[in-house]
């Protein structure tokens, strides 16, 4: 299958060696080239818009950083609404608020297209093993048809971050910085604001993240909030 990738970062470096390894042809898109260089040295074909990309394609996915950015890649004439062919779907796998999700939806409705929801958990190391969970909401034939495609991505979900923390060495490039994974947390608060439903874990966490970024170690992988727990017990 011909398989359309936009967005390239930490989880889309992950996904998409993982997908040609299971025979698919992808093409992909990054607003940085320099993110993409090693896909391509890998074999995947990079397109010049994400327009390109979906008319290169029978399935597009897209991971980018929230509900402004989707629309900036799915939408005007190099968007990937204008190059989906006929019968082709599109199954967007960032992490946006339901509210923004419905919203965007709502817009491409209106052109005759049908967007999966498709939010993913893992880490470009679990990726590589295999290891992911992906919760797919929206059309059930469009599902059913990319769920091979799916199953090449990872069905399980473990964590990694443990080695970080024991061996004392953070990885140089983040998987998910404090900023980013801070962003998921607040809308996790936020739901269980709304349903009335106390989530105090979840408040302690987002506090500690909150100290990353008072300490200046925001722009490290997440697991450093470690470092925040060691300062609070006195250890250096």
């Amino acid at each position: 299958m011909n398989i359309g990738f936009v967005g390239l970062g930490a989880m889309g470096a992950g996904i998409v060696p993982r997908l040609m390894a299971a025979g698919h042809a992808v093409t992909g898109w990054n607003r940085s080239k320099q993110k993409a260089e090693p896909l391509v040295a890998a074999g995947m074909r990079l397109a010049p818009t994400p327009r390109a990309v979906a008319q290169a394609s029978d399935v597009v996915f897209s991971i980018v950083t929230d509900a402004a950015a989707v629309r900036a890649v799915a939408l005007g004439g190099d968007g990937i609404i204008a190059g989906l062919k006929k019968g082709g779907i599109y199954a967007d796998m960032s992490t946006i608020a339901p509210e923004a999700s419905r919203a965007i939806s709502a817009e491409f409705a209106k052109q005759g297209v049908a967007m999966l929801d498709a939010p993913i958990s893992g880490s470009p190391v679990t990726l590589a093993q295999g290891n992911a969970a992906v919760m797919v909401g929206g059309d059930k034939a469009a599902f059913e048809r990319i769920e091979p495609v799916l199953r090449a991505i990872g069905p399980k979900v473990t964590y990694i971050g443990g080695p970080f923390i024991l061996d004392g060495k953070m990885p140089a490039v983040p998987l998910a910085d404090v900023t980013l994974q801070q962003k998921d947390m607040l809308l996790a608060l936020e739901l269980g604001r709304k349903l009335g439903s106390p989530v105090p874990l979840a408040a302690a966490a987002n506090e500690m993240m909150n100290a990353c970024r008072g300490l200046g170690l925001d722009h490290r992988d997440f697991v450093t909030a470690h470092e925040v727990y060691r300062r609070l017990g006195g250890a250096t």
